[in-house]
């Protein structure tokens, strides 16, 4: 099994890191532009929540793909997983953690366990492709998401 862990700090609430990080629009607005992801089937905006599912269209690697998650475990605000149900993987999980550090920030860390098909030759690419490129898709958008949760550190929670 592949894993990559990532591991962001935030100056921002617990709270809005949790609900940025769950937020389907803001998602697809802090990938990387060029895989032109969006979300066709399930929870297609808003807040996602616990036994809901989600379909992103993206391409990687130059092939057009889909991917079926479903929150599998939900504990506001300091921990989410979601789980493929539906994709190229053989198995795919994405755990999201938040745990409040300082006064008022955010570590945000992202643990993804996740396997190629085709047995030897899937573990051979996740090795050599696949973990780097995992960890920098997720520290991209956590990048991006830090951005927005600082610029918004002050805004209404709901």
């Amino acid at each position: 099994m592949a894993k990559a862990v990532v591991e962001t700090f935030v100056n921002a609430p617990i709270e809005i890191c949790f609900d940025l990080a769950r937020d389907i629009d803001v998602h697809t607005q802090t990938v990387w532009a060029h895989t032109k992801e969006r979300a066709v089937a399930g929870r297609t905006k808003g807040l996602i929540e616990l036994g809901e599912t989600v379909t992103f269209e993206a391409t990687h690697f130059g092939i057009r793909q889909r991917l079926t998650s479903k929150i599998v475990e939900f504990e506001y605000p300091v921990l989410f997983t979601d789980q493929m149900q539906k994709g190229a993987f053989a198995h795919l999980k994405h755990t999201h953690l938040f745990e409040k550090s300082g006064a008022n920030g955010t570590l945000m860390r992202d643990i993804l366990e996740f396997g190629s098909p085709l047995g030897i030759i899937g573990r051979i690419f996740d090795y050599f492709v696949l973990e780097n490129y995992m960890r920098r898709f997720i520290e991209a958008r956590n990048e991006k998401l830090k951005e927005l949760a600082e610029k918004n550190r002050n805004m209404q929670l709901s």
